[in-house]
């Protein structure tokens, strides 16, 4: 017998493994589907010992979810938060590279520190020519009065007209020098304040306190502008979005009560409201199996999950998790026992 060759007699024994090995699966294959089974007999069950003021629907959990998108286009510094984590609202999540900008803000501050010094000057020429427009008023009003008692000349009233108009202009031209230079430093600081604001854009942070659900880029890449960089779930609005029948649909009321359940977790009973009706009606989308609901007209629901008990659970909250929602029709009627409130402890 060669080196690594089976003994004959082991053969049988491997073959008797492999044998209980597959009547093993098969057991459990089997006990999958009676459980899998049981639990959509049990809903069905249940449906059908609903009362007639509720009706069940089934549909998804979902959370509404925020884009963090970079308003410029740059590249990626850093990302400070990983998929999964929570965080707060105004928290830092991301930076894009704010060097160019930075240069730009130090220019623009430059810009208006040059044009608050030459402030200064404009005011002081205003000052000078003040004095000078004083001075040529009264050379004038002298000039006048020696004309009209013959003791000077008109030449030299006409010289000191001159000189008075001369000085009237330059303080105007002074004055008009003040008020751009005041413009000028008012765009300056427009543009400051304009270079400051993009700064803070290329900072991103969170608009409410929520998880991050997906990290889709990483440092180093080039961000083109309005560019998705983390997806964030609120985790305040929590729903599920069912579709009901037109007759069960128009009964409804906003703040209705309704009862979730969900396929992971059946033994809870999660309380609920309506939120939101539909104002028209579409068909029934494939979610909904059978055959002669298709063919009609539904509207759709969404059952929100209050806020102050979202925050109690929210590390246990999932997006994307299949269950049931029973809705009470007005006028109200007492939940049966198996739609009772039950909560995690």
């Amino acid at each position: 017998m060669g080196q690594g060759d089976v003994p004959f007699k082991a053969v049988p024994y491997l073959q008797e493994s492999n044998r209980d090995m597959k009547k093993w699966i098969v057991v459990l294959v089997l006990l999958l589907a009676l459980v899998g089974g049981g639990y959509v007999y049990w809903q069905k069950e249940l449906a059908s010992r609903l009362p007639d003021g509720i009706v069940m629907s089934n549909g998804r959990i979902e959370a509404t979810q925020i884009n963090i998108a970079a308003k410029y286009a740059g590249r990626l510094a850093e990302v400070l938060v990983r998929e999964g984590d929570m965080v707060e609202t105004g928290q830092l999540l991301a930076r894009l590279d704010a060097r160019e900008v930075t240069a730009q803000l130090r220019a623009a501050e430059a810009d208006v520190r040059r044009l608050e010094q030459n402030r200064a000057d404009v005011e002081a020429a205003v000052k000078s020519s003040e004095s000078q427009l004083k001075l040529a008023r009264q050379m004038l009003e002298r000039a006048q009065t020696l004309v009209k008692d013959s003791f000077a000349s008109k030449q030299t009233l006409d010289q000191r007209m001159t000189e008075y108009q001369a000085a009237q202009s330059a303080n105007t031209s002074a004055r008009a020098r003040v008020a751009e230079n005041e413009e000028m430093i008012g765009a300056a600081e427009q543009q400051v304040a304009r270079i400051r604001a993009q700064l803070e854009d290329l900072e991103l942070r969170a608009p409410v306190r929520g998880r991050i659900q997906y990290r889709l880029v990483e440092p180093g890449e080039v961000i083109a502008a309005g560019g998705n960089i983390l997806t964030l779930l609120n985790l305040a609005d929590v729903y599920m979005t069912i579709f009901l029948p037109a007759a069960d649909a128009g009964r409804l009321a906003i703040g209705s009560e309704a009862r979730l359940i969900l396929d992971p977790a059946p033994e809870y009973v999660i309380p609920a409201r309506v939120s939101f009706v539909a104002a028209e009606a579409q068909f029934t989308p494939r979610s909904v199996e059978t055959a002669d609901e298709r063919q009609k007209l539904m509207f759709r629901v969404k059952i929100s999950i209050s806020p102050e008990l979202l925050v109690q659970y929210e590390d246990r909250v999932k997006t994307g998790i299949r269950g049931n929602a029973y809705v009470m029709l007005p006028p109200a009627v007492d939940w049966p026992d198996a739609l009772q409130i039950k909560l995690p402890e």
